[in-house]
């Protein structure tokens, strides 16, 4: 009878030094230093990881692998989205043009890293709708096409929805993360998985 009261008090004691454990582990993300809540972005499905980001920025463009293998690591069951962000700068805008029209011509894994290239390490970021137009040209698409998306309606309606979700996501500065339309991430973490670990937290908060 001894010998089970000392196994059960072995036992107690042990549960009782596992338990801080188990809810430091469940507490590994705070509120406000890791992430914050935003007003949101109306998204059309979750769980969605999206990352807000300017071909014209640097760190954006150096940061692009651990987000390409971000998305990868997230698999099929979390939607991985972009938003490039105007910031009211002309060049920076003509690089939102740059990702509608990759969209729009469903060309966006053939071009995507070859415009950060264009930009970072061969003519500099685009000045001009023409040389917009003629990188596109240089990709394989017909010129008459991609003057007419870049005139289109949809083209503006596409500009004002980047600008308006970089508003309601309270973004200030590129590249950044949004998790479901209402979680801002401010800590990633220093590799894809430490960020996949965090998204997946995000995702299992509760409404």
């Amino acid at each position: 009878m001894k010998l089970l009261i000392k196994a059960f008090n072995h036992l107690f004691i042990v549960a009782m030094l596992w338990l801080p454990l188990q809810i430091a582990a469940a507490n590994t993300y705070v509120e406000g230093v890791d992430y914050v809540k935003i007003a949101g972005i109306p998204e059309s499905k979750t769980p969605v990881v999206r990352e807000f980001f300017s071909y014209n920025c640097g760190h954006c463009y150096r940061q692009d692998p651990f987000f390409e293998q971000t998305a990868h690591l997230l698999g099929d069951d979390v939607s991985f989205e972009r938003t490039p962000v105007g910031a009211g700068r002309t060049s920076w805008i003509l690089s939102q043009e740059a990702y509608y029209l990759a969209q729009k011509f469903s060309v966006t894994k053939q071009v995507h890293g070859n415009i950060f290239s264009r930009i970072h390490e061969k003519e500099g970021a685009f000045t001009r709708p023409e040389q917009l137009k003629d990188f596109f040209v240089s990709q394989g698409l017909d010129g008459k096409d991609v003057e007419a998306a870049m005139n289109s309606a949809d083209a503006k309606l596409a500009l004002m929805n980047y600008d308006t979700q970089a508003q309601l996501a309270e973004i200030r500065g590129v590249p950044s993360i949004v998790v479901n339309g209402k979680y801002l991430v401010k800590n990633p973490g220093k590799t894809p998985e430490d960020l996949v670990k965090l998204v997946k937290y995000l995702n299992n908060l509760p409404e």
